[in-house]
């Protein structure tokens, strides 16, 4: 049996709303007439699949074949580690790093509610 290990940027399928949205950030920052180049398709019609349909509400989605030939020929990974991030999460891991992070923002908030002129009540420890 193989071992896959992923390694993406942290909170990925938080920054977008579907892979649908995620493919419209990546391919407009690397540039639409690019990309649509890459795929053999027009900027027009690249920009109809991004948004779902054409301009008469016509259902014009991105195929799967499509997405595999952005994968192949950009090599933006990104849209399987979206989905990874989305659907493959281990929640006791969520819930670890959850906790790791309470744990530096507990630090550090009550030097920030002094800065910010807050009292800060002293920490009762133990009974």
């Amino acid at each position: 049996m193989q071992q896959l290990s992923l390694t993406f940027e942290p909170g990925l399928a938080q920054r977008s709303r579907c892979l649908r949205d995620h493919m419209a950030t990546r391919i407009y920052s690397r540039g639409l007439v690019d990309v649509a180049g890459k795929l053999d398709m027009s900027p027009s019609k690249m920009t109809e699949k991004l948004a779902g349909s054409d301009s008469g509400g016509k259902s014009r989605g991105m195929t799967i074949d499509e997405l595999e030939t952005y994968i192949q020929r950009t090599g933006d990974i990104s849209p399987v580690h979206y989905l990874a991030d989305k659907y493959l999460r281990d929640p006791a891991v969520t819930q670890q790093e959850a906790l790791a992070k309470l744990a530096s923002l507990a630090e550090v908030i009550p030097g920030l509610m002094a800065a910010a002129g807050l009292q800060v009540a002293p920490v009762r420890r133990g009974r």
